[in-house]
């Protein structure tokens, strides 16, 4: 099903979703509910006063989604955000955009905010790919995650607002007697998808003929002797298909139970869970435990008190970046004539390095250890003022050990041991005032405070290498150690806040927000920063004109504008900065960066016009959405003359923008006593666009991406591939030189000097969407989410060694490769094969592909017993289901996955290199409430 090509376009998609909307339901309809709490800054309000630009997910479409990682469950869930996991290994990290990348160097994630605790998202990884540490937090902690995606409902958050922010709530206790619920779940994974490389037959074949094309047959065959370990190749005695050893049968063990309850006075929740997922990669396993307590009570009338804490222990197995040879997944470039093992140890004969050494003689683990928590307090000063006190704490330790004995490729003694440990403690204390007021028609509220945020860090490191044997890998057991290292770091934010809502007769709606961040990590010129915000709202359905309406149940006219910041581009980017040095093995100092007292925050400022509807009593609803987001000050490391001592210098250089439309449809298609159907569709499109650059607006070149005004961020830059010579079999490429009347020169050559570079595409999509439907029938429930990305296009930087007619060394083909040119008069896209003559596999838009696809994310189906058939035993609910994660995909993309990338951002952004595809897994599970 997945090289199925691709023709579900959007619209295709959404009446899918609701083409049985005009069936005529037997029951009473009533009014959507609009007063659904929504989680913002600093407190909560209801999305019928709301102003502001906020996706709500809530648990209910968090819970049994088979993967380690909670985001997972907000792909296809809001409108503008676009959510990728890296690559199939299960650390991976995440790329969430929130609206479009708002900087090129500094940080492009959201701010995620846990409770009130900003949360630390740091990557501690030693090993050049990304270990994503939010996989620590559990989805079956989660209450609901709010997605503030304008700037009026950022700026609350002031400089750390620009990519958007994640507030993440936790589950709390209900009144009532103690409710006990298990879930009990195990799932299977396999890859999406698999890609088809020449067996030993067609290797065979097609590296005798490009040896024989250069005169080189009799090398050739050498090296097959070699490769195969001197069997008989000639007659495929052997065909090892390497993606059986990288690739594995995964499986998803989750266990997870809670207990809670209350009364009038007081409240709680416990959770505890395990996850036990073992990756489709060989070797990279993850084992996770996770326990919460959130307590609250009531001591007077005037008092309350909570504490929320939470701790998690991760365990995961790891292997080497994608860079590096000894990664699984590079063994595909293995020639398929080579056994894996010979006598039961790996053949150290292969092509390159045989990974399977590394998988049985090496080790690498990181484990993280993690607690979160808040004490709060809430006074009520006056019956209609509050006072708030919050002291948040979220502590991070990851410890990474990785060991590799003395046959493991490349290694040169005895055995060797890395260890490394980072603390990272973040603390936050909040302390601010609330005040309502009704006066008839009028309502008013508002809140003002203060936070400080200080965040330290520690790192050290150790390297030892002469080991005794294998069995002693400890680094204590290091017969030298021949390395070590150690940091420390911190930075500090103390703010002032303030909001104001007002609204009269629930139709006009206004409110007003601002900050002033001051920052330890800017120059002493610009320390502090200020963000306001405005926004306001027309509820024209309860005006007098359609408030008797029988066709339109809500309209709102909703306008935002706000300033935000992005803060991240590390501690110390604005201080004059010395560092330690040897001199004839004495000790020393010496300027490693010049002070930039003017360094200061990236800022954007962003206008959102949007309209809510509903018609029907709100049966149809939705959102239409337009936003222009402008960042000014981009911070930029800028070269300058070495005659000042140094080479680059921090600045604030360089503006982009995002522009934008965003749609939500929220239908209820049937509703029945035994049958609903509801269906949401969003789709989103964003233009991004680079407006000022450093130096004059001087291109940026790096790798094959550029950086230039006008066009988008990291747009692939490009020589124009141009087919083969049906003649001769050369790789051609068109100049794309400029002609004297402004065009291009789309003359071909086969000389790819004389081509000039174009801008072929970009790793951005031009449209993301997503479906979700919901149906429940009777005692069954059922529900699945479509997500989809149009317009992006994905680098396969391995593609000139896997994929070059066998033009460029002995790594093993792609299947495609087969359709070389052979005789003249042939026409095809594959030059001819030239052992070692490079025929068309310099970087090129030859190895540039359109990614759009259609991916069925996630799909569930369940079943709950009657409740007379359970109670007898003592069970509230009792319902078994099936889910599943990465059912199907619709993609002309020839690659493994359409969203994999390289973790080591190998050829710039949006590109693969030997990068593992996600994983489709099945879990089969049981919840049981008492």
């Amino acid at each position: 099903m997945r090289k199925n090509v691709l023709k579900l376009s959007v619209a295709s998609l959404f009446f899918i979703g609701v083409g049985v909307y005009g069936q005529k339901s037997d029951t009473i309809t009533k009014e959507r509910k609009i007063d659904e709490v929504i989680v913002v800054g600093y407190g909560k309000s209801t999305k019928a006063k709301l102003t502001d630009n906020v996706a709500k997910i809530s648990s209910e479409s968090l819970k049994e989604i088979p993967n380690a990682n909670f985001q997972n469950a907000i792909v296809g869930k809001a409108a503008g955000v676009r959510v990728n996991q890296t690559n199939g290994k299960l650390e991976s990290g995440f790329n969430i955009n929130v609206r479009g990348s708002a900087s090129i160097s500094a940080g492009t994630s959201p701010l995620y905010v846990i409770d009130g605790i900003p949360m630390i998202n740091n990557d501690e990884s030693t090993n050049g790919a990304a270990v994503n540490p939010l996989v620590t937090l559990s989805a079956t902690e989660i209450e609901s995650i709010e997605i503030l995606k304008d700037a009026s409902s950022a700026a609350i958050y002031g400089s750390r607002g620009s990519n958007g922010v994640v507030l993440i709530t936790t589950k709390t206790g209900r009144k009532g007697k103690p409710k006990l619920t298990l879930n009990l779940s195990q799932g299977f994974s396999e890859p999406t998808n698999k890609v088809q490389f020449l067996n030993a037959k067609q290797y065979v074949e097609l590296f005798l003929e490009a040896g024989r094309n250069v005169g080189r047959e009799s090398s050739v065959i050498t090296r097959l002797n070699r490769y195969s370990n001197n069997t008989d190749w000639q007659n495929g005695v052997i065909d090892t298909d390497w993606q059986d050893y990288i690739f594995k049968k995964g499986a998803v063990r989750d266990a997870d139970f809670s207990v809670s309850g209350g009364d009038d006075k007081y409240n709680y929740m416990f959770t505890a869970s395990n996850n036990d997922t073992q990756g489709i990669i060989r070797k990279n396993d993850l084992d996770r435990n996770t326990a919460r307590l959130n307590i609250s009570a009531s001591p007077t009338d005037k008092l309350k008190l909570g504490l929320n804490l939470g701790f998690s222990r991760t365990s995961i197995d790891r292997v080497s970046n994608d860079n590096q040879f000894t990664t699984p997944m590079q063994a595909i470039a293995l020639a398929p004539i080579s056994p894996a093992f010979v006598d039961g140890e790996p053949f150290d004969g292969t092509t390159y390095a045989n990974f399977l050494l590394e998988d049985k003689y090496a080790s690498y683990n990181t484990l993280i250890k993690r607690v979160t928590g808040k004490l709060f307090g809430e006074y009520k000063i006056l019956k209609n003022l509050t006072f708030n006190s919050d002291f948040g704490y979220d502590y991070y330790n990851q410890k990474e050990k990785k060991y590799r004995g003395k046959k493991t490729p490349f290694m040169s003694t005895d055995g060797y041991a890395f260890n490394s440990w980072v603390d990272t403690e973040n603390i936050i204390f909040s302390n601010y005032l609330s005040y309502n007021l009704k006066l008839g028609a009028h309502n008013f509220s508002a809140i003002a405070g203060t936070e400080l945020n200080k965040n330290r860090r520690e790192y050290g490191s150790v390297t030892g290498i002469r080991f005794p044997s294998d069995d002693f890998q400890n680094i204590d057991s290091a017969g030298e150690i021949n390395a070590g290292g150690g940091n420390t770091t911190e930075y500090s934010f103390f703010s002032y806040f303030a909001r104001a809502n007002y609204d009269y007769q629930g139709k006009y709606l206004f409110k007003a927000s601002i900050r002033k961040d001051g920052s330890s990590r800017f120059g002493k010129a610009n320390r502090y920063g200020i963000f306001p915000a405005f926004s306001a709202g027309w509820v024209l359905s309860k005006e007098d004109f359609l408030s008797s309406s029988d066709v339109i149940s809500l309209l709102k006219l909703r306008a935002s504008w706000g300033k935000t910041g992005n803060a991240e581009i590390g501690n110390f980017a604005s201080r004059d900065l010395w560092n330690a040095a040897s001199y004839k093995q004495l000790p020393a100092i010496e300027p490693v960066q010049p002070e930039s007292p003017n360094l200061t925050w990236e800022k954007s400022s962003q206008t959102d016009i949007g309209l809510d509807i509903g018609v029907f009593n709100n049966r149809v609803s939705g959102e239409i959405d337009f936003y222009n987001k402008k960042t000014n000050g981009l911070l930029f490391y800028q070269n300058i003359p070495y005659t000042s001592g140094y080479s680059n210098i921090y600045r604030n250089i360089g503006d982009m923008k995002n522009t934008g439309f965003e749609m939500v449809i929220n239908t209820q298609n049937i509703k029945k006593d035994n049958f609903t159907w509801d269906t949401n569709f969003n789709v989103a499109k964003n233009n991004n666009e680079i407006t000022a650059l450093p130096d004059d607006n001087r291109d940026q070149i790096i790798g094959n991406v550029i950086r230039r005004v006008g066009e988008r961020l990291d747009s692939f830059y490009l020589v124009e591939y141009a087919g083969v010579d049906p003649n001769n079999g050369d790789a051609l490429f068109y100049k794309n030189t400029l002609n004297p009347d402004g065009s291009l020169d789309k003359t071909k050559t086969n000389d790819y000097s004389e081509a000039q570079r174009i801008i072929a595409g970009s790793s951005t999509p031009d449209w993301i969407a997503g479906l979700t439907n919901t149906v429940e029938y009777k005692n069954f429930d059922f529900s699945f989410t479509f997500y989809g990305e149009f317009g992006g296009n994905l680098y396969n930087s391995g593609g000139k060694f896997m994929s070059t007619s066998a033009s460029n060394g002995y790594d093993n083909q792609t299947v495609d490769q087969m359709n070389r040119w052979q005789n003249p008069g042939d026409i095809t896209n594959v030059p001819q094969a030239r052992l070692g003559k490079g025929n068309g596999v310099e970087e090129s838009t030859r190895y540039l592909e359109k990614n759009d696809f259609v991916r069925l994310r996630n799909l569930s189906l369940g079943y709950t017993f009657n409740k007379n058939l359970t109670s007898s035993i003592g069970v509230n609910k009792l319902r078994l289901y099936v889910s599943a994660i990465n059912v199907l995909t619709f993609t002309k993309y020839s690659g493994y996955d359409p969203e994999a990338r390289s973790d080591t951002n190998r050829g710039g952004g949006g590109s693969t290199f030997y990068s593992a595809p996600p994983a489709k897994t099945v879990t089969f599970g049981i919840n049981v409430n008492f």
